[in-house]
């Protein structure tokens, strides 16, 4: 089965209702749509870092917002080595002007002009039915959220349950889902084939 994910947003006056509009996640599904605009990084967890680099790949204004993730020596290191600045102290909000985002405000009152912001959310399988049949989510391997485990050909714990798509594989994108899909869909036909097989020999004997 397949079900997609859920992506959870921090707590962030306005975040959500910018939402797909200004405020976006992927540098490879969004990017385009704010390629040279003034872009803040969102520091929420263990990708946000990677995410500020990849999004300076798509414009020379790029700020890391440190927010609940201040990057480490290291981090700040490559944050520096790619021109992006840090931004230090919690996010309280978005400044909207003219039904368009004009800045991200810190709780200490600043205002740091921004036209995109980027947030790597907690993703998390839409899939809690899956619960009933003694499946249980557990936590991403990259820290991005939670899913629910399944062997490389798409086979998980339980007998006869298969997985593909982001309930499994929270970075999976369109096309990687579609093979994943197909893949799981030719085991299980194999194994239907080769149960059936097994039965007709079962009944010559």
């Amino acid at each position: 089965m397949t079900s997609g994910l859920v992506d959870e947003l921090p707590g962030i006056d306005g975040l959500r209702e910018r939402w797909g509009r200004e405020v976006v996640h992927c540098p490879y599904c969004h990017g385009w749509e704010v390629r040279d605009q003034a872009i803040g990084v969102l520091g929420t967890g263990p990708m946000s870092t990677h995410q500020a680099l990849l999004f300076s790949q798509l414009s020379d204004d790029v700020v890391f917002l440190a927010h609940t993730s201040p990057p480490d020596d290291e981090q700040l290191e490559q944050l520096a080595a790619r021109g992006i600045e840090v931004v230090t102290g919690p996010v309280a909000g978005l400044e909207i002007t003219d039904d368009r985002l004009s800045g991200v405000r810190l709780e200490d009152g600043r205002v740091i002009p921004r036209e995109a912001v980027a947030v790597a959310t907690r993703m998390v399988a839409r899939a809690d039915f899956l619960k009933g049949l003694g499946l249980t989510p557990v936590p991403h391997a990259s820290g991005m959220g939670e899913h629910f485990a399944a062997d490389p050909i798409g086979r998980s714990e339980v007998p006869g349950v298969w997985l593909a798509d982001n309930v499994t594989d929270l970075a999976a994108q369109v096309g990687s889902s579609a093979a994943a899909g197909a893949m799981a869909g030719a085991q299980i036909n194999m194994e239907l084939v080769t149960e059936e097989t097994d039965q007709a020999v079962a009944v010559r004997r």
